[in-house]
C-alpha cells in the first residue's frame, strides 16, 4: 500500500491531499463558553485591573448632579442611580442635586442620617467618613470645589469624591458615541464642553480632548457653550476652514462634535445646534443601557474619594 493508499484510508480523507502532498488539518473553532454569572458574588466590586476591594467603605453614596428641566436628561441621570444601586445593593445609594431640581444635597444627608438614626444601624468607619457625595459632573468646577465642599463641611462624616472627568473611561464612551455617529478617518473631531469660570474645569476638558486624541489617532479640538474660551460654534467654524486647506481630504472631510455633556438637556439641545456636520449623543442616553464604564466610574470615586 502506497502512502497516498494509506492516508485515504484514514479520517483524513480525499482533502487532506494535494498533488501527493499532505496538507494540514484545518483546526475546528470551538466557541468558548460563556460567563457563569452565578460564581460572581454580588457584593465585591471589580476595578479596572481586576482586583477586588472590600465593601465596606462607606455606608452611603449619594450621587450629586447639576440637575436639569430636561425629562430626558432626569431620566438618564436617574437610569445612571440606579444602576450603581443594583451593583451595590449593601449601600444606601441616593439622588441629589445642585441645582434646578430637588431634593438638593444638604437634604438628602439629613434624610440618610435621619434613617441611620431610625435603623439603629453602626456607623461603619471608612476613609473620610461615613458618607460620601460623589459628583456626577465631569470637570472638577465652583460646583465641586465650592458648593459641595461647603455642604460636606456642614455635615459630619461626609466627605466628597472626585468629578467623574477626566478618566480613560469616559474616553471610550465618547469614542463609541462617534464611532455610532459613522466618524471617518479625515474628520476633524472637536470635543464639545459646556464650560467654566473655573480654570481647572476648563483644564479637565483640555486634558480629555488630548486623551480623546491619543485614543482615536488623531487631534481633537476643543468648543464650549459657555463661558470657555474657544466658543463650540467658532470652533466648527475653524474646523471648517482647516479642511477647505486640505487638498485631497476636504470633498469628504466633516466636522463632528463629540458631545462631552452628560445627560440631555439644554446644554445637550445647544450642542446640536452648534452647525457641526455631525453631534453625537451625550454620554447617558435615556432609552439606552447606562454604559458599563460610568456605572464603574462612579463606584471608583466612592471607594477611592
Amino acid at each position: 500500500m502506497t502512502a497516498t493508499e494509506a492516508l485515504a484510508s484514514t479520517g483524513f480523507g480525499r482533502d487532506a491531499m494535494l498533488n501527493g502532498r499532505l496538507l494540514p488539518r484545518r483546526p475546528r473553532r470551538i466557541p468558548l463558553p460563556a460567563p457563569d454569572s452565578s460564581t460572581m458574588p454580588d457584593d465585591l466590586v471589580c476595578e479596572p485591573w481586576g482586583g477586588l476591594v472590600d465593601v465596606h467603605t462607606a455606608a452611603s453614596l449619594v450621587g450629586a448632579s447639576h440637575g436639569t428641566s430636561s425629562p430626558a436628561g432626569q431620566a438618564a441621570i436617574g437610569n445612571l442611580v440606579r444602576a450603581v444601586a443594583r451593583r451595590r445593593p449593601d449601600l444606601n445609594v441616593a439622588e441629589a442635586f445642585v441645582d434646578v431640581q430637588q431634593p438638593d444635597v444638604s437634604t438628602v444627608l439629613g434624610r440618610l442620617k435621619e434613617l441611620r438614626r431610625e435603623a439603629g444601624a453602626e456607623e461603619r468607619a471608612a476613609p473620610g467618613g461615613q458618607t460620601r457625595i460623589v459628583p456626577l459632573l465631569l470637570s472638577a468646577g465652583y460646583h465641586v470645589h465650592v458648593d459641595l465642599a461647603e455642604v460636606a463641611a456642614g455635615h459630619e462624616g461626609v466627605s466628597v469624591a472626585r468629578a467623574l472627568g477626566p478618566d480613560q473611561r469616559l474616553v471610550k464612551v465618547l469614542a463609541r458615541r462617534l464611532q455610532e455617529a459613522g466618524l471617518r478617518r479625515g474628520d476633524h473631531v472637536i470635543l464639545g464642553a459646556a464650560g467654566s469660570t473655573d480654570a481647572r474645569a476648563v483644564a479637565d476638558c483640555e486634558t480629555m480632548a488630548l486623551m480623546l486624541g491619543k485614543y482615536l489617532g488623531m487631534k481633537v479640538a476643543t468648543g464650549y457653550i459657555s463661558a470657555s474660551q474657544p466658543e463650540l460654534k467658532s470652533a466648527v467654524s475653524a474646523g471648517r476652514a482647516r479642511i477647505s486647506q486640505w487638498r485631497f481630504a476636504a470633498r469628504n472631510a466633516r466636522v463632528l462634535v463629540a458631545t462631552y455633556l452628560l445627560a440631555p438637556g439644554y446644554f445637550a439641545s445647544l450642542a446640536a445646534g452648534c452647525g457641526a456636520d455631525v453631534v453625537t449623543d451625550p454620554l447617558l442616553v435615556p432609552d439606552r443601557e447606562t454604559p458599563a464604564e460610568l456605572v464603574n466610574l462612579v463606584l471608583e470615586r466612592f471607594i477611592r474619594g
